[in-house]
């Protein structure tokens, strides 16, 4: 049951990554009031990508 609940986890882990890679324009436009929205997008897909693997990675190695 345990390790149910811990995959279910990751796996939304990996789901808010790839939604911050996608959506990081449109996120930074309705949540920063950056002047440059191209910085805020980037460190968005940057941080999306990284929780992406992290939780992908965990997911693999752990089951």
């Amino acid at each position: 049951m345990f390790k149910i609940i811990v995959a279910l986890i990751l796996v939304i882990m990996v789901l808010l990554g790839v939604i911050l890679i996608y959506d990081a324009r449109l996120i930074t436009k309705k949540f920063f009031g950056f002047g440059d929205q191209n910085e805020g997008a980037t460190g968005l897909k940057m941080i999306g990508f990284l929780i992406a693997i992290i939780g992908g990675l965990i997911l693999y190695f752990i089951f």
